[in-house]
């Protein structure tokens, strides 16, 4: 057994004692008591599913995109990066506020273009700390470097990958200025396989989400986009759509949309797979005005299109059932990045906590939801997708609303400010990604940089 497998193994047994763990239980106590009373809601994910989210600044301000929609500003591409000694005590920053498994975007201008040797270095490093780090990149470089991709995988042990297309973008090769994103099906298409290759070649996992600026002019193809995501869903298996704000160098001219007019197209695509959506519904990390995602379950026939389930809808029934996951200590169970062993520990670890409510209200649930959406109960669809007769599987929709610059004084952006789940290091304390953006911190932080500091 080697030392990998092994470790595997004891977390599996010390996860069959407790499938959420105490630091994690700890840290999630920690934000609940931070939040807004009005905020401390049911359907609130800081607190309760996770801790929040993290991300590292200064590991590559530079790009060699000039986008139309960027929160960066115009001295971003004068800055040198950061040291790697630097970008190691960043995450270890964030690995002690977010806790085990913490998710940390590995982002700032361009990170593909920093010298790959680093750039593994500090991946690897993340992991061995137990942080997951999702690379952010536009993906370009994978396309002119075939092979770091999976070099990363390998040498870096890169998990998760984001991929930004829309057509904002500038400077992409072949994709120069693209007006409609049914103009970028094809490069979509390139990545997807892409992926799968990078899947195939390593051996290794890959977990790839991609992300796009929703503005007016793309807004009539977001459905469009999201039928192509719940298609190719194998490869990226979450989508997030981010209405663009007025921060950084983006062009004035552009006109963001609202989560009304976002979600109404999302809906359109989701409704020719049987789940028409009308909104987000229940979940959110933070305030509900910042984040909202909609996790989907996939049930597929051969030959057949896939039937969408929304995981959980926002009616009495489905929220009751949320209460009373959450009476039973089950909070902060995720099942994300783990080995095959600790999956089956985790999961063995929640049954035994509560057997009687999965066995009974639980199952009855689903079965009730099944029958009434699929035409199918729980153990016969179990069966059948071990058989290899059914797939499966699942996406998720998610909107990130990022503030512009006079949002954050208001009452309202104070109160997001408080409550957001997306932050990074910077002198000592953990600031929101809107402050660093809309507030000026960034600029401060670059400047910071060009002196030394940091």
């Amino acid at each position: 057994m080697d030392g990998q497998s092994g470790s595997s193994l004891l977390n599996a047994i010390s996860l069959l004692k407790d499938p959420v763990t105490a630091e994690k239980r700890s840290l999630l106590a920690g934000r609940w008591s931070t939040l807004d009373p009005s905020l401390r809601l049911l359907t609130q994910g800081l607190g309760q599913k996770a801790t929040g989210c993290g991300a590292t600044i200064g590991i590559q301000p530079k790009c060699d995109f000039a986008c139309t929609g960027c929160y960066l500003g115009d001295e971003a591409n004068k800055i040198p990066a950061l040291p790697t000694s630097a970008i190691l005590e960043q995450l270890r920053q964030l690995r002690a506020y977010l806790g085990p498994k913490s998710n940390v975007q590995i982002t700032d201008g361009e990170v593909t273009l920093r010298p790959v040797e680093e750039l593994i270095e500090i991946l690897a490093y993340a992991r061995k700390i137990g942080v997951i780090p999702m690379l952010m990149t536009h993906g370009d470089t994978f396309r002119r470097q075939p092979g770091l991709l999976e070099r990363l995988m390998s040498e870096g042990f890169l998990t998760e990958v984001s991929i930004h297309i829309d057509i904002t973008q500038r400077g992409r090769d072949g994709y120069r200025s693209p007006r409609t994103e049914l103009e970028l099906m094809p490069l979509r298409e390139e990545y997807a396989q892409m992926i799968r290759t990078a899947r195939k070649v390593t051996g290794r996992r890959l977990r790839a989400a991609t992300t796009l600026t929703v503005t007016q002019q793309n807004l009539p193809h977001i459905a469009d986009v999201t039928r192509w995501v719940i298609k190719n869903r194998d490869a990226f298996s979450l989508i997030s759509f981010q209405p663009m704000a007025h921060v950084g160098r983006t062009r004035k001219n552009l006109q963001g949309v609202t989560p009304e007019e976002l979600w109404t197209e999302v809906g359109k695509a989701t409704g020719d797979y049987g789940m028409p959506l009308t909104k987000a519904g229940p979940f959110h990390f933070g305030h509900p005005e910042c984040t909202r995602f909609v996790p989907l379950i996939s049930i597929q026939k051969p030959n057949e299109k896939p039937k969408l389930m929304q995981l959980i809808r926002d009616n009495p029934e489905d929220l009751q059932i949320m209460k009373e996951y959450t009476d039973r200590g089950l909070l902060g169970m995720a099942f994300r990045d783990d080995s095959p062993a600790e999956m089956v520990g985790r999961a063995v670890g929640a049954i035994r906590k509560a057997p009687v409510w999965f066995f009974g209200r639980v199952k009855k649930f689903l079965d009730g939801r099944l029958r009434n959406e699929t035409g199918t109960t729980f153990f016969p669809l179990l069966f059948k997708g071990l058989m290899g007769m059914v797939r499966v599987d699942g996406v998720t929709l998610t909107s990130h609303h990022f503030m512009a610059p006079e949002e954050l004084g208001t009452e309202v952006g104070q109160l997001r400010l408080s409550a957001c789940v997306f932050r990074l290091p910077y002198k000592g304390e953990m600031v929101p990604m809107c402050q660093m953006n809309a507030g000026g911190l960034r600029e401060e932080f670059y400047a910071g940089i060009i002196k030394g500091e940091g």
